[in-house]
């Protein structure tokens, strides 16, 4: 008997592979055959959870708190990011412009599912997260790349954006803390985006992962921006999955419709798990965070080692994005090559769009033995290569 075709959908076939992931999956390939790998490839915290947020859930599921909760995530939660918000941030939202649910990422297909019709655009900076394409095109929108320069720190400027306002643009995507360049965009920026004829959606994941300078919420500047937060990068809890949006008041209902069909609520005992990160965990962030800085500014003492450029220096989350523009252009093809050859797994630069083309990413959350094992891994190559 013939198998049977399947056809696929149009949208389904526009969805690009995440290549960040694909180096990871090869990496876990290669260990597994035997390969010693070094994993400086995904944003994922190295740290194990801390103790109170296991301790919570452990509680809330012995409690039998395995039920559905509210759509828009449990109240107890929203209370405490609405209170967050006021004391870090000074802003007053109300708990029912906060939803939660699992992770930030089905949170983002809600938000383009709600603003996009077919054509419609969304400015998002280049580089920037590679999956932000891919949730505009899902829905039939237009990502309208705006080239940003290191300079810049790849930071899109108010101007740019401006003059790349169309009728069609639905929104302004901004990272601060970024990923991939791990740069703040200044205050200053942000009050002129927030003055926008369109509204901005701020992902504001690696907030509370910053060393140098102050990180600050869109929502300082205007209450009608869309802001994406969560607890995967700050609290080690990327396998939890729970990240939550703030909403303008007049859009909220109709987000918490299209969770309430498509999501239904995040898991119950989770969202206990964000209330003991948010009431709890403060100095387990701090002590996280000040390893972090630790590991940052090692791995930009080594890289000139490598002969590879940081014209600005990271100064949040965990990554650098390094200019490897004069060994190849075609990232993809070096990064592979990288792990193949060295073990070493890293995030190619067009992963995170046309500009990102030539660099690659190195995520330093891990330790510094790593690092430095990485480190001196990729230097006998590249001079085997004749690169050094």
């Amino acid at each position: 008997m013939p198998a049977l075709t399947i056809p696929m959908s149009h949208r389904s076939q526009v969805v690009t592979p995440f290549m960040a992931m694909e180096v990871m999956e090869r990496a876990k390939a290669l260990e597994a055959s035997g390969r010693d790998v070094i994993y400086l490839c995904l944003g994922e915290p190295d740290f194990p959870t801390p103790e109170p947020i296991v301790e919570a859930v452990h509680a809330a599921v012995s409690r039998g708190e395995t039920s559905y909760t509210h759509s828009l995530g449990r109240l107890d939660l929203r209370e405490e990011i609405v209170a967050h918000y006021r004391q870090r941030y000074g802003v007053s939202i109300s708990p029912e412009q906060v939803l939660v649910s699992s992770g930030t990422s089905p949170l983002m297909l809600l938000l383009f599912a709600a603003l996009l019709e077919n054509g419609d655009e969304i400015i998002l900076p280049d580089p920037s997260y590679a999956c932000y394409p891919n949730f505009i095109t899902f829905f039939g929108g237009r990502p309208r790349y705006l080239e940003t320069r290191p300079e810049d720190a790849f930071q899109p400027t108010p101007r740019a954006v401006r003059e790349a306002l169309t009728e069609r643009t639905r929104g302004v995507l901004i990272n601060s803390p970024s990923n991939p360049a791990g740069s703040v965009m200044p205050a200053d920026w942000q009050r002129e985006m927030a003055e926008l004829s369109v509204p901005v959606i701020a992902d504001e994941i690696y907030h509370g992962l910053t060393y140098e300078g102050e990180e600050r919420s869109i929502l300082e500047f205007t209450p009608d921006a869309f802001v994406l937060g969560g607890f995967s990068k700050t609290y080690a809890m990327t396998g939890w999955r729970l990240g939550y949006l703030i909403s303008p008041s007049q859009v909220a209902r109709t987000l918490q419709s299209l969770h309430q069909n498509f999501l239904i609520s995040a898991n119950n005992f989770v969202q206990v798990a964000g209330i003991a990160a948010l009431r709890e965990c403060g100095t387990h962030v701090a002590r996280m965070r000040q390893e972090y800085d630790r590991r940052r500014r090692h791995l930009l003492s080594r890289l000139p080692e490598l002969g590879l450029k940081v014209v600005r220096a990271p100064v949040a989350a965990f990554y650098v994005l390094a200019d490897a523009r004069h060994i190849t252009d075609n990232s993809q093809a070096l990064a592979l090559q990288l792990l193949e050859e060295t073990g070493v797994a890293l995030t190619p630069g067009s992963d995170f769009g046309p500009a990102g083309e030539g660099f690659l990413r190195f995520s330093y959350a891990n330790s510094i033995d790593n690092l430095d094992r990485a480190v001196e891994k990729l230097k006998g190559y590249f001079v085997d290569q004749g690169w050094l």
